[in-house]
């Protein structure tokens, strides 16, 4: 008999359909913070290993916190490796972004890494994600099916490899980390000049004449708007600090307590 409960994993339905998904970034390791901000409207919570001290213990805290709201778990790996996906993935998390995916060997060590045998490297010790899966039936089935892989193109060496990191079968996102690509381009993080602009239209396109989803970091919903006129569809939102901090200068500002340090609101 046909299969009539399959999950398909939200986050991939919505890019499906042209629609898009706004992470908000997750940079304290506090199970509390990340179940509130599943419930804010984000589509997932974008996990950050790579730029905070959250462990492993701290994602599955997350993952468990989780169950049942609305935004899926993705984990940003810190490095593009078999073990750093396994890892992540064994605690439970629907998609992996890896960061500095230069070469097409990295990008098909992610897909790998997301993936079981034959398909694939990953191990088969997933009882613990298993255990939060949120489909019935075959975790390994739907985990291959749904599990979303994300490439992070973010230095010279990656933009130079694109036309072949975007051909690679099995990878889903192509994001564009537009900070440390203008740095590796000698740009010092700019975000206005011309060369990381030509720079972001070159990886746009190769994403595109392969069918992979485009994805970059969008602050203000006009940028949202602005990039989703370019074909992007995936966006990183700011940090739940950076939201806190904004919340607190939206009250206090205008009543001239001085709140926030102006040196340490860049921090967030």
């Amino acid at each position: 008999m046909p299969e009539t409960n399959r999950w398909t994993h939200p986050v991939r339905a919505r890019l499906a359909g042209g629609l898009p998904v706004v992470a908000i970034t997750i940079v304290t390791p506090n199970a509390e913070m990340a179940a509130w901000a599943a419930t804010l409207g984000f589509h997932l919570l974008w996990v950050e290993m790579e730029h905070s001290p959250i462990t492993l213990e701290s994602l599955r805290t997350f993952v468990l916190a989780t169950r049942g709201l609305p935004a899926a778990v993705f984990a940003r790996v810190p490095v593009n490796e078999f073990w750093t996906a396994k890892r992540v993935l064994d605690q439970g998390v629907s998609g992996v972004i890896f960061p500095f995916t230069s070469t097409v060997d990295l990008a098909a060590r992610a897909v790998a890494g997301c993936r079981y045998p034959p398909a694939g490297r990953r191990g088969s010790g997933a009882g613990l994600a298993s255990a939060t899966w949120p489909a019935p039936g075959s975790y390994y089935d739907s985990a291959d099916e749904n599990v979303i892989t994300v490439a992070v193109i973010e230095d010279r060496e990656g933009l130079e490899n694109i036309d072949r990191i975007a051909a690679t079968e099995g990878l889903d996102v192509i994001f564009i980390g537009t900070s440390d690509l203008s740095f590796s381009l000698g740009l010092r993080g700019a975000q206005d000049h011309p060369k990381l602009q030509d720079a972001i239209a070159k990886i746009a396109a190769a994403a595109k004449c392969n069918g992979k989803y485009l994805g970059r970091p969008a602050a203000t919903p006009e940028q949202v708007r602005e990039y989703m006129t370019a074909g992007f569809l995936f966006f990183q939102a700011g940090t739940e600090l950076g939201m806190m901090t904004a919340g607190a200068r939206a009250l206090l500002d205008p009543l001239g307590i001085g709140g926030i340090p102006a040196s340490a609101r860049s921090l967030y």
